[in-house]
């Protein structure tokens, strides 16, 4: 636990860390992959490249030192890393290798500004933070093996293979013991573990897309063909190209903290925004919120850059038809002839906040939303300025967690 004058002192190099914590991460990955290249596979070597992961872990780090003396105001975020941390497998003899690297790496980068009363300060409050993760870690581990019935990763079989889009395929997952698989929450993730391309072991999150308790698990895998400039995604080229029926993967037990929590009113509508690949969970929480309530008013709008990407499109369709309380909207940004076309149900353009006042009638609903950052970015503040209260506006980032102000 650090002291007072060391809490002092780690607050103090919050402008240092405001204008090199970028630096510093970059420096910190590369120290830590070059001494223990055993660990890169708990990365995604996509967010590496990208720089996502190195943004994300130098705005840790700030918020950290801003919030030293307030650990209640990072709980949301220790959560959120927490859950991500067990859906990796994350143990208790990781910590002190970051811990070293990371202390190395400031000394390194910030140079005479890293003085011997720094790193004493930084070294308090690094292992008062594992101390926090390393307890919640352990209780979520236990929580999946006393509810769940397994902890770390286990086999599943693919019993079903399904084409959702141009550019999005299905993978229905069961135990391969023969096992039924435990019921999720609706919006959580589970872990798969395969072999890229290379023969290398690859870890890679995937939201469970499927209604709570049913008879498999599924995941639904968008292929990231990559481009000039980003190369693909090693992992969802393989499941798209190489993995079939009857084929096995391995698979950590469902975990996430972005969950469906259903308004105490039936009469507050739920609402929930997708673009492209972020359905995924959400399709899950409104299976959730249609089974709990036939009157609570649920409304899905999916946003995509035209019809051949839009993915759960017959089932969503069908839920729209079987239950009264179920609308469902559709905004194509960049439409091909025929989409739309005569259909009063699909927008052919961006998502506006006149749209949000037609289908929903007003901005007193709980929303949930996930899909590209910067959609993100525009929807919470499209909200914000309707006055929508922060409690109801709910979100997930796939990959590293990034405030949506930034």
């Amino acid at each position: 636990m650090p002291t007072t004058a060391q809490t002092d002192i780690v607050k103090s190099t919050i402008p240092v860390l405001r204008q090199h914590g970028e630096t510093l991460t970059r420096h910190f990955y590369a120290r830590l992959f070059a001494h223990h290249p055993e660990v890169r596979h708990y990365f995604n070597p996509a967010h590496q490249r990208s720089g996502g992961q190195q943004r994300a872990l130098a705005g840790a780090i700030l918020a950290y030192a801003q919030h030293i003396d307030d650990p209640a105001a990072l709980a949301d975020a220790i959560e959120v890393i927490a859950q991500k941390h067990a859906s990796l497998t994350i143990q208790p003899e990781h910590y002190p290798i970051v811990g070293e690297h990371l202390l190395a790496s400031i000394r390194e980068v910030l140079g005479d500004a890293a003085t011997d009363e720094v790193l004493d300060a930084w070294a308090a409050a690094y292992g008062e933070l594992a101390r926090v993760f390393i307890e919640r870690e352990r209780t979520i581990y236990a929580e999946q093996r006393e509810h769940q019935g397994w902890a770390g990763f286990k086999p599943f079989t693919i019993v079903r293979r399904e084409r959702e889009s141009d550019n999005i395929v299905s993978l229905y997952l069961v135990p391969a013991d023969g096992s039924e698989p435990p019921a999720h929450l609706p919006g959580q993730y589970v872990s798969i573990r395969v072999q890229d391309a290379d023969g290398h072991t690859a870890m890679r999150n995937y939201s469970l897309s499927n209604a709570p308790g049913a008879a498999a698990y599924r995941i639904s895998v968008k292929r990231e063909a990559g481009d000039g400039e980003a190369p693909g995604g090693d992992v969802s080229n393989r499941i798209h190209d190489d993995l079939a029926q009857g084929d096995r993967i391995e698979l950590s037990p469902p975990c996430g903290a972005f969950t469906l929590e259903l308004p105490e009113s039936a009469d507050k509508p739920l609402v929930f925004i997708a673009g492209g690949i972020g359905a995924t969970p959400l399709v899950s929480m409104a299976h959730a919120a249609l089974h709990a309530s036939p009157s609570q008013p649920v409304i899905f709008i999916q946003a995509v850059r035209h019809g051949g990407l839009r993915p759960f499109t017959r089932e969503l369709e069908t839920l729209a038809s079987r239950h009264p309380n179920f609308s469902l909207h559709v905004c194509l940004s960049e439409p091909g002839e025929a989409d739309g076309a005569g259909d009063s149900g699909i927008k052919r353009g961006e998502l506006e906040p006149a749209d949000l006042e037609r289908w929903i009638g007003g901005w007193g609903a709980t929303y949930y939303f996930c899909g590209p950052l910067p959609m993100m970015s525009r929807i919470d503040r499209m909200l914000e300025t309707r006055g929508v209260a922060a409690g109801d506006r709910r979100y997930e980032c796939f990959g590293p967690a990034q405030p949506l102000a930034a």
